[in-house]
């Protein structure tokens, strides 16, 4: 135990995590639970018509976002980065900002190919873009919000 924690153990002085780091965890959870939805057979529906890649995939999570094999692993990755990175303050803000640039570019994406052609290799499809621009604006807002203000205090994990 290294003094500082045996000094808030002897204390009782709870260690107060940032609430970035909080909501990068639930975020990054909602991701993974997103992502083990995507292979449940009623959660998503027409199952049986469910591809690796491509808009041929006819699967679709609660009935309305068009999903795929790698959609769902996609899904799980990003939910594991981001309960991992939720461990420090400036992975948080990268993980919320960086993520939703991501879903802004998705979203980008999705609008301007067709979704019937081979460029749909995710796939995506209308509700799936809109999903999108909600995410990556609302991912983004969250991390600038909550990033912390000026120089990290010791032992937050912020690195500027």
């Amino acid at each position: 135990m290294t003094s500082a924690s045996q000094s808030r153990a002897t204390t009782g002085v709870a260690m107060h995590r940032p609430a970035i780091q909080t909501v990068t965890a639930a975020v990054g959870a909602v991701f993974l639970l997103v992502g083990i939805m995507g292979f449940i057979p009623g959660i998503t529906t027409n199952f049986d018509e469910m591809r690796f890649a491509g808009h041929q995939s006819g699967a679709e999570l609660l009935g309305v976002f068009q999903v795929s094999v790698l959609h769902n692993i996609v899904h799980l990755l990003f939910g594991a980065a981001g309960l991992a990175m939720a461990r420090r303050v400036d992975l948080s803000r990268l993980f919320l900002i960086g993520g939703g640039a991501i879903y802004l570019v998705l979203w980008l994406y999705g609008m301007v190919i067709d979704h019937g052609s081979a460029a749909n290799f995710v796939p995506v499809n209308s509700a799936d873009n809109w999903l999108h621009l909600g995410l990556g604006v609302g991912m983004m807002g969250l991390g600038l919000a909550l990033a912390p203000r000026g120089p990290g205090r010791a032992g937050d994990g912020y690195r500027g």
